[in-house]
């Protein structure tokens, strides 16, 4: 049987790599999405490595983003984010990508979607699967989008264009609350594990924390020595299922095995001097503490950007698992410096008190984006049987 084409691009956003399409030429029929980002990313790979496919076998590698006209007056675009699952048939759409997020004003500045002139571009972005809007800023050149620069992430060789991403009120974009059990800290009973505390926080991604010692962790671990423990990788699972649940995200821990898109879970420990895993070092002079996070159920070798902002705001929660290892001193509005597995990641988030009730009011970070390639990309046409079945692709 043939395969089908479709237009496409291919681009980095942050640290992730994601296959961008532009909404125009899917199906309005949303049910037939899966079948195409399957096919497109070369999932379900029992072998988890996606050579079929355009993803790289890790959840950061193995991201599709679909870019439309706003359904909201105080947007530009809408941006809808889909996570491919590398060894099942399942995609999930109940989390955003903070770091694809970075990919989606350029993209639609470079596809016309969005008509732009002068030195610097600003996009408004309705991401749909959070309903939370986000602002992009960055440099044109020559109508296009920036990408030579001299900003350098962690995790990305070289340096490019500064992409500013600011987060308007980015509590609840899962749950509806910043704090879905209206506690800074709750103490879990969690089935095969036991008591343990965590922060259930809910900004830019719902996310459960857990302080590395607790787990018997040093806080440093790097992920292939934290994916070759079984046991702590069962542990974490089952916290964050248990999380599931008390943050009214599932109903059961049978249910949040089947959603690993959210609650995230991470553990957080005080600034200590680490290894990355380029083998440099960082010192804990230069950060303000240090945190790992496991991303559908693969240890995330940098940080989930949404992830590092609600990381950011739980950092300022009093009383948090976050906030007690935060470094004594630092100051409200500073930015918050994370030592994570590909070096240090920079934060800014502003969180108050309202009525007695904490407020997110707002998360920042920079990052750097590339379009990397442009043109059709091919699945196979066995591999959308309902495309077929609706006549909707031309076989190529």
């Amino acid at each position: 049987m043939k395969q089908f084409k479709l237009p496409a691009v291919f681009m980095r956003g942050g640290t992730s790599n994601a296959v961008v399409f532009n909404q125009r030429d899917l199906p309005q029929d949303k049910a037939l999405w899966d079948e195409i980002f399957l096919a497109a990313i070369g999932s379900p790979d029992p072998n988890g490595r996606q050579l079929d496919g355009m993803g790289g076998g890790v959840s950061s590698l193995s991201k599709v983003c679909v870019v439309g006209p706003p359904t909201r007056p105080d947007a530009d675009i809408d941006y809808t984010f889909a996570q491919v699952q590398v060894k099942e048939a399942k995609v999930d759409y109940g989390a955003n990508c903070g770091n694809m997020s970075s990919a989606m004003g350029p993209f639609a500045v470079d596809e016309g979607i969005v008509k732009v002139s002068g030195r610097e571009a600003l996009v408004r972005i309705h991401n749909t699967n959070t309903k939370k809007i986000i602002h992009a800023l960055f440099s044109l050149d020559d109508g296009l989008a920036a990408v030579d620069g001299d900003l350098a992430i962690p995790g990305v060789s070289g340096t490019g264009s500064p992409v500013k991403l600011e987060f308007r009120d980015p509590g609840g974009a899962t749950t509806g609350q910043l704090l879905p059990t209206g506690n800074v800290i709750d103490t879990l009973d969690v089935p095969g594990v036991g008591k343990i505390r965590a922060s259930m926080v809910d900004a830019a991604n719902a996310t459960v924390w857990v302080n590395a010692k607790d787990l018997g962790l040093t806080g440093i671990e790097l992920p292939e020595a934290l994916e070759a423990n079984a046991a702590v990788m069962s542990k974490l699972e089952a916290i964050r299922r248990a999380a599931s649940v008390a943050m009214c995200i599932t109903k059961s821990v049978e249910d949040a095995a089947k959603n690993k898109s959210v609650p995230f879970i991470g553990f957080v420990s005080a600034a200590q001097d680490a290894k990355m895993l380029s083998g440099a070092a960082i010192t804990a002079q230069d950060i303000d503490l240090t945190g790992r996070v496991i991303s559908n159920g693969q240890p995330h070798r940098a940080l989930p950007l949404t992830v590092s902002l609600c990381m950011a705001v739980a950092a300022r929660l009093e009383g948090g698992v976050v906030n007690e290892v935060l470094r004594q001193g630092t100051a409200a509005e500073a930015p918050i410096r994370i030592g994570m597995p590909s070096g240090i990641l920079t934060v800014a988030a502003t969180v108050k008190q309202k009525d007695g009730k904490w407020h997110a009011e707002q998360g920042a970070f920079y990052r750097t984006q590339r379009r990397m390639f442009e043109g059709q990309v091919l699945v196979r046409a066995s591999h959308v049987p309902g495309m077929m079945a609706a006549g909707k692709l031309k076989v190529a």
